[in-house]
């Protein structure tokens, strides 16, 4: 009788890893070379890696000497939340995976840009994790659109990494707004007024407690902004951003 062999269940997931890895090669999402993760290690280190100096409140990027104080925008006009944590900037060609990921359904993409974002937090050694995470919510209309929204596909693996509870519907879009980029400017924020509601059961949740939002991407700020705002007229004692990338101001 032929001997079967027997391996533990870690070496079979290690053996079965790298059947997938031969069968199923990948390749970087920037740079086409053949990589095990959406991102190359040389894309990695040149695009994501490198950590600037940020305004602690707004993650816009500061001189390094200002590193961990705010910027004058938000010393001058301070916004809702209180911290932003923010892994890239949004520029090329970063800002590609985040089209490929909202707009072409690259959801292979939301685990790393969770782990980007991750990364960025554990580097912040004085940083307040939140208590419970919360995506940005999409309207019933866009939603359907899409057919998913990419703040919770990022939320979901932040969640697991952080170990913060994910309440996915902590919040809800109260009506359909146009898509910001779509707006000019100086109507950004009245687009928003009003657009979100924090969820009658989840009420007991807010109060009190340090909330963190997370999206893909803070262009202007004004929606991150305005979810801040709702949340802490519901009680919130604190909200802190959690995003892949940063729009640097013009």
């Amino acid at each position: 009788m032929t001997a079967r062999l027997r391996l533990p269940s870690l070496q079979w997931s290690v053996v079965a890893a790298a059947l997938a890895r031969a069968l199923l090669p990948s390749s970087c999402a920037l740079c086409g070379a053949r990589s095990d993760a959406c991102v190359c290690a040389p894309c990695h280190a040149q695009f994501i890696a490198p950590r600037r100096a940020r305004c602690k409140q707004c993650a816009n990027p500061l001189a390094a000497f200002e590193a961990g104080l705010r910027c004058a925008a938000c010393l001058v006009r301070r916004p809702a939340y209180d911290a932003t944590v923010a892994a890239a900037d949004y520029a090329a060609p970063v800002d590609q995976l985040l089209l490929q990921l909202k707009f072409g359904g690259q959801l292979a993409l939301a685990p790393w840009f969770a782990q980007a974002i991750a990364a960025s937090v554990r580097a912040q050694a004085a940083l307040l994790l939140p208590n419970v995470l919360c995506p940005v919510p999409l309207g019933p209309r866009r939603l359907q659109e899409r057919g998913f929204n990419q703040a919770l596909e990022i939320a979901r693996p932040l969640a697991r990494a952080l170990g913060i509870p994910l309440r996915a519907r902590l919040a809800i879009r109260a009506r359909e707004t146009a898509a910001q980029s779509s707006v000019a400017p100086q109507e950004r924020v009245g687009n928003l007024r009003n657009a979100f509601i924090i969820a009658p059961e989840a009420l007991a949740m807010v109060r009190g407690q340090h909330v963190g939002l997370v999206d893909d991407v803070m262009t202007s700020g004004h929606t991150l902004d305005e979810l801040a705002a709702t949340f802490k007229r519901f009680g919130a004692a604190r909200v802190s951003n959690f995003v892949f990338a940063r729009t640097p101001p013009h």
